[in-house]
């Protein structure tokens, strides 16, 4: 474990650089565009392709991990890199028709995804989607390029591009208020399209070399295919939940969509930071070890990803909750951003917050059932989770309109991950989940005494040095850094096991 967490905290850093960045991106589109037309257009357009090629492409990429270390374990290196063109290829063929439809029929693509969008916004977003859809090729070809590169042991460049793809949005947005709306299109997709050229050098050092064949009927391919029938179904439902979510508030009127999509941005900084960061890792040895039949060391990563998650997630979870209006008027609250949009965003993102540790474990019981082969259980599960928030959606956007969508996205995910915990304990037995609680609980305990000495921090610090900019970066970091160094401390007293694979990942990384 102690490799696979240096490699975890290496690409924390270096997706807390990307996410820096995105924030910053964020921060500037903000000013510029606040929560108006353009920024919901912009928004809604940028996520499509990614909505569209998901079904597919996200399935593929999860998918090939495995199939990589079978196909190298029954065939060898040789087949194992012909597999990977087989999939490059045949992937990219795909996307170019997709992006292609998606140019000829955005009209009804844009009717489908923002039923609100009327007039002029509707035109707008029609024109910002046309320019957007060939970023479905340059999506797939990066979600092979990363996969490849994890089997390989080479975690920091699929994680360091997200910094090039945020530089060059910034630049768009800069370029947009000047000469027209129209080029923060044109900076997303050309994002998209550096990031595949810079992962190429990448690939090719570690032993990738291009060949162009393709083979539908290739035995790797076919056992692929019957796997990914339950998952693409799964993603599928869960891009529904993206659409059913991004449609209601589209019908709520100006700046509702805008606010989700910041409180969900800085939600997703949580994520990919922490989340993400581990999930990547532990992925493909979970794969390695169902391919060895370990199951022993599958059960055991298992519980300690899932704890170290709730280590890092559940103090995050009750610090954005006490703190998310003076976080969001630090971090957006300026030109075009008003005071009623930080209002507006930082509601949302307290609800949002609240699902955040229902995501985070779900996600890795996710990767659980897909290195054991096992893809129709998530798919289930995913169908209960959509079935749940499009419930939740309609009965509460009308009394609590889009805070309500909010609240129903984090209720479904704690739903689901309690079922999923049971599915997992089914297939493979017990695995320690008592462990998981007692983390959880402590963990609970811990945030509880962080949270009072946050709030008390704060609302001292604030009486001294006012709700300046710095007066309130100041107070807020404070207050932060007291509070991580409280919870620190209890969960020290506690003996938390797993506080010391963080703590030696952490000084074996600036040790380097």
């Amino acid at each position: 474990m102690s490799r696979t967490a240096k490699n975890a905290v290496i690409i924390m850093v270096a997706t807390l650089l990307s996410r820096v960045l995105g924030f910053l991106r964020e921060t500037i589109l903000a000013n510029f565009y606040g929560t108006s037309m353009v920024a919901d257009v912009f928004v809604l357009t940028l996520n499509i392709p990614g909505l569209i090629i998901s079904i597919v492409g996200s399935v593929i990429y999860m998918m090939y991990i495995p199939m990589y270390y079978d196909t190298r374990e029954r065939l060898g290196e040789e087949e194992s890199l012909k597999f990977t063109n087989n999939i490059l290829n045949i992937l990219s063929v795909f996307s170019i028709i997709v992006s292609i439809l998606g140019i000829i029929f955005a009209d009804e693509i844009i009717k489908i995804f923002a039923i609100g969008f009327t007039g002029e916004k509707f035109a707008l977003a029609v024109k910002f989607l046309r320019i957007m859809m060939f970023g479905v090729l340059f999506l797939s070809l990066n979600k092979i390029q990363s996969s490849f590169l994890q089997v390989k042991d080479s975690y920091l460049p699929a994680s360091i591009v997200g910094v090039v793809y945020n530089l060059i949005i910034i630049v768009a947005i800069f370029i947009s208020v000047k000469y027209g709306s129209y080029y923060l299109a044109i900076g997303a997709l050309v994002g998209l399209f550096v990031q595949v050229i810079i992962l190429l050098p990448c690939m090719y050092k570690r032993g990738y070399k291009y060949s162009f064949y393709m083979n539908i009927k290739d035995e790797s391919i076919i056992k692929m295919i019957k796997l990914s029938i339950p998952m693409m179904m799964g993603v599928a439902m869960s891009q529904l939940n993206v659409y059913v979510d991004k449609a209601l508030a589209s019908t709520l009127g100006d700046g509702k969509l805008s606010a989700l999509n910041y409180a969900s941005r800085l939600n997703d900084f949580v994520v990919a930071i922490f989340v993400t960061s581990l999930i990547t890792v532990i992925y493909p040895k979970l794969s390695q070890f169902v391919n060895e039949k370990d199951i022993t060391n599958f059960k055991k990563i298992m519980v300690k990803s899932s704890n170290c998650i709730i280590l890092v997630v559940v103090p995050i979870v009750f610090g954005a909750i006490l703190l998310a209006e003076p976080i969001v008027r630090v971090l957006l609250e300026r030109g075009s951003f008003s005071h009623e949009s930080t209002l507006m965003t930082s509601n949302a993102l307290r609800l949002y917050a609240i699902g955040i540790i229902g995501y985070a474990v779900k996600e890795i019981l996710s990767r659980g059932f897909y290195s054991l082969g096992d893809t129709k259980t998530p798919m289930i599960n995913s169908s209960i989770s959509v079935i749940i928030n499009i419930i939740l959606d309609l009965l509460f956007i009308k009394p609590f309109s889009y805070m309500g969508l909010a609240m129903a996205t984090s209720i479904s995910y704690m739903v689901t991950v309690v079922l999923m915990f049971f599915s997992l304990r089914k297939k493979v037995g017990s695995f320690n989940g008592r462990a998981v609680a007692k983390v959880l609980i402590k963990s609970t305990i811990a945030s509880i005494a962080m949270s009072l000495v946050v709030l008390l921090t704060y609302d001292g610090l604030v009486s001294i040095l006012g709700l300046s900019f710095i007066g309130e970066c100041a107070s807020l970091g404070g207050a932060i850094l007291l509070g991580v160094i409280v919870y620190a401390v209890f969960i020290k007293l506690f003996k938390v096991e797993e506080m010391k694979i963080l703590e030696g990942s952490i000084k074996n990384f600036f040790s380097r």
